[in-house]
C-alpha cells in the first residue's frame, strides 16, 4: 500500500466567541489557511486533487458546501473541488484520514485536508435548535427514541460521567485546567506556534492588525481564581474553566503521495503511520478515546510507550485525565503545548489543529512518534499516528 506524508500544516490562532475573529466570515477564515499553504509550499497548486473540510455547524455562514466556497475566496485555483463532511469534534482529523485514505488507495496525489468553523457566527447547536423552533422536527426519530428512550446525549453529561466512572475530582480537573493554561502560555512565549499559526488581517479600535496569538490563553492563571469558577451543575465537577474554550478558527494540513513528493519536489513533515476510527456507547459518548487509543496501538504494533507526543482532544478535563489513566500514559508527553482549555475547540476545525500542534511538539522535542485523538458526538473517537521525519 502507498504512503502518505504531511508536508505542512497550519492553523489560525484561536479567537474567543464574540472576540477579535467575530468580525471574520468563516469562508474567509478557511480562505486565510488555503492561501496560507499556497504561499508557504512552492508547487502548482492545480495540482490539488481535491479538498476535504471538516465543518461540525453546517448552518448559516458555513453552508452550502462551506469547504468550496473557502476554495473559491481563497488563491487557490477554481477548478479544485471540495467536500465538506461531519464527524462532529473529529470531523476534520476525518479529513485528514480520509485524505490518507486516497493518497494510500493510488486514486489522489494531493489532498487538502482543513476545518472551519466561526462558533460566534454559527453557535454550537444551533442548526438543531433553529429548526425546531421553525417546527421541523428533531435529529432524535422515532426508532432512536425506541433504543434511547428520555436520553439527550450530551457530552456534558457524558464529562460528568466519565468523572465519577474513573474516580476523578474537582481538584484533579482544576489542576488539569491550570496546566493547559500554563503549557499555552510557555508555548506562547518561547515562540513554539510562530510556524503553525497562520496570521489573519481583522480591525480593531486601534486600526487593522493580524490576530497571531491564542486569544482563549490566560497568561495569568492560577489556581485559585479556576477553583472559584462556579459548577455548571450542582452536585457535579465540571466548570467552564476545565471545559473546552468555545473558538473561531480554521486548520490546514496538505497530505501527498511518495510520487507527489517527487514530481513536486516536495518535502515531507511527517509519515502518517496509523488511522482508525471506532465508535461505544453513545450516552457516556466522550470515553471512546480511550478505548480507540488502546486498538489503535494494538493494530500499529506498538505500545503507549512508543509514542513520544500525545494530543489529546480537551473537550473537558475529564477526557485527557481518564486517557491518562486508562492506559497508563506519560502525563508529561501529553498536550505539551497547551489544549483546548486554554487554545480553544473551534469544533470542525480541531482535528487539523490539532494536527499542527503535534508537529510542532515533536520538532520542538526531536520526538519521532505523535498520536492524536479527540472525543467525538455519537461516541466515536478517530487515532492517527504518525512518524516525524
Amino acid at each position: 500500500m502507498a504512503t502518505a506524508y504531511i508536508v505542512d500544516a497550519v492553523r489560525t490562532a484561536g479567537g474567543k466567541r464574540g472576540g477579535r475573529l467575530a468580525g471574520v466570515h468563516p469562508v474567509d477564515l478557511g480562505a486565510a489557511v488555503f492561501d496560507a499553504i499556497a504561499d508557504r509550499n512552492d508547487f502548482d497548486t492545480k495540482a490539488i486533487d481535491d479538498v476535504i473540510t471538516g465543518c461540525v455547524s453546517q448552518g448559516g455562514q458555513q453552508t452550502m458546501d462551506v469547504g468550496r466556497n473557502a476554495v473559491l475566496a481563497s488563491k487557490l485555483p477554481d477548478s479544485i473541488p471540495a467536500v465538506t463532511i461531519d464527524r462532529q469534534c473529529g470531523s476534520s482529523q476525518q479529513a485528514i484520514q480520509f485524505a490518507a485514505q486516497a493518497v494510500m488507495s493510488g486514486t489522489q496525489d494531493i489532498v487538502l485536508a482543513s476545518g472551519i468553523e466561526s462558533m460566534t457566527r454559527v453557535p454550537m447547536g444551533s442548526v438543531a435548535t433553529l429548526f425546531m423552533k421553525e417546527g421541523l422536527g428533531h435529529y432524535k426519530s422515532e426508532r432512536l427514541e425506541e433504543k434511547y428512550p428520555g436520553i439527550m446525549f450530551s457530552q456534558f453529561m457524558g464529562a460528568e460521567m466519565i468523572v465519577k466512572k474513573h474516580g476523578l475530582t474537582k481538584a484533579d480537573l482544576d489542576a488539569y485546567a491550570l496546566e493547559s493554561h500554563r503549557r499555552g502560555a510557555a508555548a506562547t512565549e518561547a515562540g513554539h506556534f510562530q510556524r503553525e499559526i497562520v496570521g489573519v488581517e481583522i480591525d480593531t479600535p486601534e486600526g487593522r492588525e493580524m490576530h497571531l496569538i491564542d486569544e482563549g490563553i490566560r497568561f495569568d492563571a492560577t489556581l485559585e481564581g479556576i477553583a472559584g469558577v462556579k459548577l455548571l451543575q450542582e452536585g457535579g465537577a465540571i466548570t467552564a474553566a476545565s471545559a473546552s474554550q468555545i473558538c473561531d478558527g480554521a486548520s490546514a494540513a496538505l497530505v501527498v503521495s511518495e510520487q507527489a513528493l517527487k514530481d513536486h519536489n516536495l518535502t515531507p513533515r511527517a509519515r502518517i503511520h496509523h488511522i482508525s476510527v471506532t465508535a461505544g456507547d453513545p450516552v457516556i459518548m466522550l470515553e471512546e478515546p480511550l478505548f480507540a487509543t488502546e486498538r489503535a496501538l494494538k493494530k500499529a504494533g506498538m505500545k503507549i510507550g512508543d509514542i513520544d507526543a500525545y494530543e489529546v482532544n480537551e473537550a473537558f478535563a475529564p477526557v485527557p485525565l481518564a486517557w491518562l489513566k486508562y492506559l497508563g500514559a506519560d502525563p508529561a508527553r501529553i498536550n505539551q503545548h497547551g489544549g483546548a482549555i486554554a487554545l480553544g475547540h473551534p469544533l470542525g476545525a480541531s482535528g487539523t489543529k490539532l494536527m499542527a500542534t503535534l508537529l510542532g511538539v515533536l520538532d520542538a522535542t526531536g520526538g519521532k512518534y505523535g498520536l492524536q485523538t479527540m472525543c467525538e458526538g455519537g461516541g466515536q473517537a478517530n487515532v492517527t499516528i504518525v512518524e516525524r521525519l
